[in-house]
């Protein structure tokens, strides 16, 4: 499940907006961003084994900080992971339309409508028949980015490294680029967060979560490392973006330039089916995460039941559908991207802010990580565009102020 999240939207559609934001540097701001998430994903795996529920951060804030900091990771999952989830939906159309060589924007948003609607379905059915399916996307996933390595490698090693000269370009604002590109990426290994949201239906989670969250960080960020270079190698940074601008699908555009065939029509294969895997798990985590809302009736508590026969939270699913298509309906995938950075930063400074305050007893790493993945989290939020944090910030003080109302009324009292 967590390289099902992970391997989607961050490295077949985002690698494109970095590129344009931090130029070659964006090489450095995956490495960067992969250490980050480290740090991050220790603070989740020993939160999870500690406080195995659905919820992830939201329950982890409840239980170790605030009812507002609780309500506030909540909040700012379910905002950003829909945004990058209609990312990922736009994806998918711009590498359809890519592959059968059609363009347009109404094309690529009513194939996104069309996927959301599809997964919304497969997910409401249950945790066994995702796991099917993810396992089959991730696979094909795996097998293409692999290839794309091993094509477009020699052609990368010839080209003596002039794509990468000069590293911090003029026009990208040297370090201030490299740190945007940074928050940017970041967002693109955080799917390991899935596995924590997922704790009530994980056997042994104690064990199995922290080693599932250490394992696809360390796929992901080897597999992240080999495809960008190859990519900023071959096309330049510029190249890259210029794709993404365009089509919404620049590892495609990179792939069909090698001499190799059929290695285009692979990475296109593997882009649209790993899209709809970062979909199936985003509808998974948040409509976890909208379940714990709804049974401490943070959110409506129809939102919370659960359908006894596949043990599936419909509702909320549905809910959670809905929400992601009509973000879809945007069709801008560099602003929900920029958007879901933000977002998805102070989510994980609360994380890591929780892991600070765990019991000595159930703290499995040592608490200089939780704190450089708090004070990393906190310093990259503000590192991307600035009316993209203000809408952030007002999105945070929005949320604060009807769980305020919703407390007072009485609607936010205990788990029901």
């Amino acid at each position: 499940m967590g390289l099902g999240s992970i391997l989607g939207t961050g490295i077949f559609v985002s690698i494109g907006i970095a590129a344009g934001v931090a130029g070659p540097s964006v090489v450095l701001a995956v490495a960067l961003a992969a250490v980050v998430a480290t740090f991050n994903g220790l603070s989740s795996a020993q939160l999870a084994a500690s406080h195995p529920v659905s919820g992830g951060t939201y329950e982890y804030g409840y239980r170790y900080l605030s009812p507002a900091l609780g309500f506030t990771a909540g909040w700012m999952f379910l905002v950003a992971k829909s945004a990058s989830a209609a990312t990922a939906a736009l994806g998918f159309g711009g590498y359809v339309l890519t592959a059968l060589e059609v363009d347009g924007h109404l094309p690529r948003v009513a194939l996104g409508l069309a996927v959301v609607g599809f997964l919304t379905a497969i997910v409401a059915g249950g945790m066994g028949r995702s796991n099917r399916a993810n396992a089959v996307i991730v696979s094909l996933t795996l097998f293409a980015l692999g290839a794309f390595v091993l094509a477009g490698a020699p052609e990368a090693v010839a080209g003596g490294g002039r794509q990468f000269l000069p590293f911090f370009p003029d026009d990208h604002d040297g370090v201030r680029g490299l740190l945007h590109g940074t928050a940017l990426m970041f967002v693109a290994y955080t799917g390991y967060g899935r596995i924590a949201t997922l704790g009530e239906e994980i056997r042994d989670p104690a064990r199995s979560i922290p080693r599932a969250i250490v394992a696809t960080l360390v796929v992901t960020m080897v597999l992240y490392l080999a495809v960008v270079a190859v990519a900023v190698g071959v096309a330049g940074a510029s190249g890259l973006a210029e794709a993404t601008r365009t089509a919404a699908a620049p590892l495609e555009v990179v792939a069909r330039s090698f001499n190799v065939p059929g290695i285009g029509w692979l990475v296109a294969a593997a882009a649209i089916t790993a899209m709809a895997g970062v979909l199936l798990n985003l509808l998974l985590g948040l409509s976890r995460v909208m379940l714990a809302m709804g049974r401490r009736r943070d959110l409506p508590a129809w939102v919370a039941r659960v359908d006894p026969t596949q043990a599936s939270p419909r509702r909320a699913v549905l809910v959670t559908g809905i929400l992601i298509a009509g973000l879809v309906l945007l069709g801008d995938v560099k602003t929900t991207w920029s958007f879901s950075a933000f977002t998805v930063l102070v989510y994980y400074a609360i994380t890591n802010l929780a892991a600070l305050r765990l019991p000595a007893e159930h703290r499995r790493f040592p608490l200089i990580f939780p704190l450089l993945g708090l004070l990393s989290c906190l310093g990259l939020a503000f590192w991307v565009e600035p009316t993209i944090w203000v809408v952030g910030l007002g999105l945070i003080a929005a949320g604060l102020a009807w769980h305020f109302v919703a407390r007072r009324r009485g609607q936010a009292s205990s788990p029901v």
